[in-house]
C-alpha cells in the first residue's frame, strides 16, 4: 500500500502532465504486476463494487474518536472529502500493516460477503495499522469514487513512455473486456484479448480557430465548407467484419452506440471514416444536452434509445479496403466518400455531412450567423487540396465558430478547488433574477486570472453566510459575465435552462446586482437563436 500510496501523493502534488507520467511509470517499473493491474483498473473504472456503505464508516470513526456528531459534521464540512475527514480525524496507528495493493483489494472484494461486525472488525483493523495518507487511500478504495487526476490518456502516456507499444492500441487493451483475476499485466499491455490489427484508428486531424479574414485564405472556390456540428468527434473502423468507434479522446465508445454499429454493418467495403456522433431525430440535429444522456453508459436502455436516437454525419474518409487515404487531397477523399454512401441503403439519420452551397466569401456571413438555429457550433473551411494531418496543422483547417451568448449573472455559491489550487475559491455558482427571488443558472470555474481568484477567496471569507459541506453561501453582490455555447430548456434544472460550456467572460465590477439578468431574458435567447 505505501508504494501505491506514494504514487497517489506524487500525482496529486503537482499539475505537470509530464510528471504525473513520469511518477506512473515508474510506479510500472517497480510494483509487482498484480498491483499493476489493479492500478490500470481502478483509474479505468474497473473497480469493485463497494463493500462497506460510507454512514457505517462514519459511525465507527465517531465511536473510536469519541467525537459528537456535529463536531464530525463540522470537520466534514471544512475538509469537504469523506475519505479525508476519517484519515484526519482518527487516532495515531497502534502498529504496521505492510499488505500490497493487491492484497487489500483481495480482502476488500471478499469482505462484500461479510456481516457488518466482521466488516467493523476489518475496517478498525485496518485503520489502526496505516499511516493518514495509507488511511485515505484505503478509505477512497473501500468507500468513496477514487477520482485522483489521472486521465485514461495520462495513464496510457505512461504505459507507452515505459513499453514503447503505441498509445491507441494500449487505450484499446486496456479499456477492453478483462479483469485482473484472469490476465496478466504482460498480455493486458500487449494487448492478447484484443485484435488491434482490426480496431486500429488513426490520430485525428484538427482545425485552429479562425484567426484571419475570409478574403484572406485565397479563393473561395478553392474551400469546402461544412457546418461545424456539436457532438461527439468518432473514428468508425471497420475492418474484417468488425466495427469500433473511438471518440477524440482515444476512447472506445463502441458499446455506447449499438445502432451505429447496426448502420454501419450494411456497407460491404472496409474503411476508417472521421465523422460526428449526433443526437438525431427526425432527421434534424438535437441538442448536445439530449446527447449526454447517452454518454458513458454502460448499458443502453430500450427506453433510452427510443427517447435519444444517435446518427453520424461523415466527415472524411481515411481509409478504403486497406489503402490508407490520408495523403490523398480532401476533394479526393471526399470523392470516394460519396461513392460509398450512394450505393448503400442507411438510415436516414447516417449520412455524409452535407457542403455549404455558397460563390463568394461574404455569402458565409449570414449562414454563419444562422447556425445555433439548426443546431450548428458554426463552419469548417477546408482546403479542397489538403491532406489529412496528424494533429493540428495551420492554414487547411479552420473552425469559424458563432460568437458565444453571454449573461449577466450574480454568484451566489462558491467552492474551493482541488490540488494546487485547494486553499482558494475557484468553483462558482451563478444565479439570475426570478420575480422577487434568485435562481441558479450555472456553474463555473474558468475564466478568472490567478489575481482575481485570490481577490473573490478573500471576499468570499468575509462574506460567506451559511454553510454546506465544502459549499460557502455567499452575499449576492458579485456581477460577473457568463459567456456560453448554447441553451436549451431543460427540466432537471431548477431554473428551466441548461447553459453549454458556461464559463466566466470577465467580471462586471461596474454592475450593480439589480441590473442582472432575468430568467425570462434568459430564455429569450433559446428563441433567438
Amino acid at each position: 500500500m505505501k508504494q501505491f500510496s506514494d504514487l497517489i501523493s506524487a500525482v496529486e502534488l503537482t499539475n505537470k502532465t509530464n510528471a504525473k507520467i513520469e511518477a506512473l511509470a515508474d510506479y510500472f517499473r517497480t510494483a509487482p504486476d498484480k498491483d499493476k493491474l489493479w492500478l490500470i483498473a481502478l483509474f479505468t473504472g474497473k473497480r469493485p463494487s463497494r463493500p462497506v456503505k460510507t454512514t457505517l464508516m462514519k459511525e465507527w470513526c465517531m465511536e473510536l474518536t469519541e467525537l459528537p456528531e456535529w463536531l464530525f459534521l463540522e470537520s466534514y464540512s471544512t475538509v469537504g472529502d469523506l475519505g479525508e475527514t476519517l484519515a484526519l480525524l482518527l487516532p495515531n496507528p497502534t502498529h504496521k500493516l505492510d499488505l500490497s495493493l493487491n492484497e487489500w483489494m483481495t480482502e476488500l472484494k471478499v469482505l462484500k460477503t461479510k456481516t457488518d461486525e466482521e466488516k467493523k472488525a476489518f475496517v478498525l483493523e485496518a485503520w489502526s495499522g496505516l499511516d493518514q495518507q495509507e488511511r485515505l487511500i484505503f478509505n477512497k478504495l473501500i468507500g468513496g469514487s477514487f477520482r485522483i487526476g489521472v486521465s485514461k490518456k495520462t495513464l496510457v502516456n505512461a504505459l507507452a513512455k515505459l513499453t514503447g507499444i503505441d498509445t491507441n492500441r494500449l487505450m484499446h487493451s486496456i479499456t477492453g473486456h478483462w479483469d485482473v483475476d484472469s490476465i496478466s499485466f504482460e498480455e493486458l499491455i500487449n494487448g492478447t484479448h484484443i485484435n488491434y490489427d482490426n480496431s486500429k484508428p488513426y490520430p485525428f486531424c484538427l482545425a485552429y480557430a479562425l484567426e484571419k479574414q475570409l478574403h484572406e485564405l485565397g479563393e473561395a472556390e478553392d474551400w469546402f465548407v461544412e457546418q461545424k456540428w456539436d457532438g461527439i468527434r468518432g473514428q468508425i473502423v471497420k475492418r474484417n467484419n468488425e466495427i469500433y468507434i473511438w471518440s477524440r479522446g482515444e476512447e472506445l465508445v463502441t458499446k455506447q452506440f449499438p445502432e451505429l454499429v447496426g448502420a454501419i454493418s450494411n456497407f460491404q467495403d472496409d474503411f476508417v471514416i472521421d465523422g460526428e456522433i449526433l443526437a438525431m431525430k427526425d432527421n434534424d440535429v438535437l441538442l448536445f444536452n439530449d446527447l449526454q444522456k447517452r454518454l458513458n453508459r454502460k448499458n443502453v436502455t430500450k427506453k433510452l434509445l427510443e427517447e435519444v436516437p444517435i446518427g453520424f454525419y461523415a466527415y472524411d474518409l481515411l481509409e478504403l479496403n486497406g489503402d490508407d487515404l490520408r495523403d490523398y487531397p480532401f476533394k479526393e477523399r471526399r470523392k470516394h466518400l460519396e461513392q460509398i454512401f450512394s450505393s448503400t441503403a442507411l438510415p436516414e439519420d447516417v449520412k455524409l455531412s452535407f457542403l455549404v452551397n455558397f460563390e463568394e466569401w461574404e455569402d458565409l456571413y449570414a449562414i454563419r450567423n444562422n447556425s445555433r438555429a439548426i443546431n450548428s457550433e458554426g463552419l469548417m473551411l477546408k482546403q479542397k487540396k489538403s491532406p489529412y494531418h496528424t494533429g493540428r496543422k495551420k492554414g487547411d483547417w479552420w473552425k469559424w465558430k458563432v460568437d458565444p451568448l453571454t449573461i449577466d449573472a450574480v454568484m451566489i455559491y462558491a467552492q474551493k478547488g482541488s490540488g494546487r489550487r485547494s486553499s482558494k475559491y475557484t468553483d462558482y455558482t451563478f444565479a439570475v433574477k426570478k420575480d422577487n427571488a434568485l435562481v441558479t443558472v450555472a456553474k463555473a470555474y474558468s475564466g478568472l486570472t490567478d489575481k482575481e481568484i485570490t481577490e473573490i477567496s478573500q471576499w468570499v471569507n468575509k462574506n460567506a453566510i451559511e454553510k454546506f459541506g465544502p459549499v460557502r453561501t455567499v452575499k449576492p453582490e458579485l456581477v460577473f459575465e457568463i459567456a456560453f455555447e448554447g441553451i436549451a430548456l431543460s427540466n432537471r434544472h431548477k431554473s428551466g435552462v441548461a447553459l453549454r460550456f458556461p464559463r466566466i467572460a470577465r467580471w462586471r465590477r461596474d454592475k450593480p446586482v439589480d441590473e442582472i439578468d432575468t430568467i425570462e431574458t434568459v430564455k429569450a435567447l433559446i428563441l433567438s437563436c
